[in-house]
Parts: C-alpha cells; sequence; structure tokens
C-alpha cells in the first residue's frame, strides 16, 4: 500500500521547517518538507506559494500535532520571558515583517532592480521587523514595550 503524507504546519522559511522536522525526526516520525528548495532559492515567494510545507505520515498525524503543540510558538524576550501585547495583555505575539514606509519601499524598488539585472532574482535589503499579537492583531515595536 502507498505511503501517504498529510501536511501538518506551514512556515514561511525552510529554517524554521527544518527546526521542526529535526524534532519530530528525534521522535521516530517520518518527514518530508515541500517547497523549501523553491523557498530557500527565492525566499520572496514563500507567501506566493504558502511557504515550507511540512508533512508526516497519515497514521502518524495525531502523534505530531501532538507534539507541535508542546512547542512553544510565540516570540520571547531576550531574557526568555513572553513578551505581551500592549493593548490586550495576552502572550500571543509573533515577529513579521513588512515594508511599512517609504525608505523601506524605495529600498525594495532598489533590491529589486539592481538584484534583477545583476543575479536575475529578487534580494532583500532592508526590512522592518514588528510584533503582532494574534489576539487582538496589534502591531508594535519591542521597543515600546
Amino acid at each position: 500500500m502507498a505511503e501517504t503524507f498529510t501536511t501538518i504546519a506551514k512556515f514561511q522559511y525552510s529554517s524554521e521547517a527544518q527546526i521542526i522536522k529535526g524534532r519530530l525526526e528525534a521522535d521516530g516520525i517520518q518527514v518530508f518538507l515541500a517547497d523549501n528548495l523553491t523557498i530557500d532559492t527565492d525566499p520572496l515567494v514563500s507567501n506566493a506559494i504558502g511557504g515550507v510545507k511540512l508533512k508526516v505520515l497519515t497514521e502518524d498525524t495525531l502523534k505530531a500535532k501532538h507534539i507541535l503543540d508542546g512547542i512553544a510558538k510565540y516570540s520571547k524576550d531576550d531574557e526568555g520571558k513572553p513578551i505581551v501585547c500592549p493593548n490586550c495583555n495576552k502572550q500571543e505575539i509573533e515577529l513579521f515583517s513588512t515594508i511599512t514606509n517609504l525608505k523601506s519601499l524605495f529600498a525594495f524598488i532598489v533590491a529589486l532592480i539592481t538584484s534583477v539585472l545583476t543575479f536575475g532574482s529578487i534580494l532583500p535589503i532592508y526590512s522592518k521587523h514588528k510584533y503582532r499579537c494574534n489576539n487582538c492583531k496589534t502591531e508594535f515595536d519591542i521597543e515600546n514595550q
């Protein structure tokens, strides 16, 4: 009978997926990553193709999801303490990067033109990292904490 895989998680970058893959494999779960090489080649296509897909054998889905649930997925500060939302005081905070102002937009356009002409692909130069609360969707900088 053919083995089938089920997607249990998606990641923006393959480095995140590789860490979780290693954790699951340490528990004897066979793991397959899809689209990781495409995203490693050009990270800016991650959102367009749905990220790196972490797949496990269908029969191991429940065990793998249980392990995933035990891994902390929210951001912590440099001292290992959970980051708290300044609006709702929840700890459901994730780091994200975005083009937020004219400076980052200009840098993106310059990077786009330069890298396409030079390398034939896009290389990011400048992006601003912020935090977003999954509960109330508030976006903030860590310096505001």
